[in-house]
């Protein structure tokens, strides 16, 4: 097996759970949210590291966000990624998944000659999973998705086994190619000491627009074909009654009522209790 080159596209993402949207925009609130790397993302480059284990070769981390996601980038490099390159920019705020996917070509593309492109499943803050199958288009690749396991890599054709509904499906696919894993491919690896000493002291480039040979009128939110028009809160009701029984006596009537209130929201037809 030739040494392989592995780009990895990291998000950062707010802390889950504390996701919030902005109302105007229809984008996600980033200010003053704490933000971690996508967790789904881990797993992809546990994915390439362990390939390059295999094979040799370098992995390298691909993110786009504002400055403050070279920390995203040092923690992945931490874990022992290569080297790790951001996309930063203004004119990229407020990029949908149509946008982002072609800022990201752009970057592999700047980055150079790759065999393989490992994406997490998806963001947790979007939740789409299209940016893998998006980035396999931009860069005229094929995708696989949903990989659970590599089967092998031999003679330049990449043999994966991907989740499907009704159990696993198993792919050949000439490189370079693009894939997206789930959790099942492997358990992400700690950080240590040695890899954050490294991390520290590894340069992280950051490329703007010119840099990565980007139309600017395919980039940011006036780039993005995608709108937001409408952001609706559900509204949890229950039609619901609570009943206490403090005592012996009380169980009976509290059943009686309970057959009532059950046979009164059975739908039409049926037999209740």
């Amino acid at each position: 097996m030739r040494p392989l080159r592995i780009v990895v596209p990291i998000k950062q993402v707010p802390e889950t759970g504390k996701a919030r949207m902005d109302e105007e925009t229809g984008t996600v609130q980033r200010q003053g949210v704490e933000s971690i790397v996508n967790p789904l993302d881990l797993y992809a480059v546990e994915a390439a590291l362990r390939m390059r284990e295999g094979a040799g070769g370098e992995v390298v981390a691909l993110s786009m966000g504002p400055p403050a996601a070279e920390r995203a980038l040092r923690e992945v490099i931490a874990m022992g990624c290569d080297r790790g390159v951001l996309i930063c920019g203004r004119e990229f705020a407020g990029s949908d998944t149509w946008a982002t996917s072609y800022a990201l070509s752009q970057g592999i593309r700047t980055i150079g000659q790759f065999d393989l492109v490992v994406c997490g499943e998806r963001a947790t803050d979007g939740d789409t999973g299209q940016v893998g199958p998006a980035l396999a288009a931009f860069l005229d690749v094929p995708p696989i998705t949903y990989v659970s396991r590599i089967e092998s890599i031999t003679d330049g054709v990449l043999r994966a086994r991907r989740l499907v509904e009704n159990g696993y499906q198993v792919l050949s696919c000439p490189l370079p190619c693009v894939i997206t894993v789930v959790k099942e491919i492997a358990d992400p690896r700690l950080p240590t000491l040695h890899g954050k000493r490294r991390a520290r002291a590894t340069d992280v480039p950051a490329y703007g627009p010119a840099d990565i040979g980007a139309d600017t009128k395919k980039m940011g939110l006036n780039g993005s074909p995608t709108r937001v028009v409408r952001i609706a809160r559900p509204k949890i009701t229950r039609d619901g009654e609570r009943l206490v029984v403090g005592k012996e006596d009380d169980l009976g009537p509290a059943l009686d009522r309970l057959a009532e209130f059950l046979n009164a929201h059975l739908p039409a037809g049926e037999t209740g209790v």
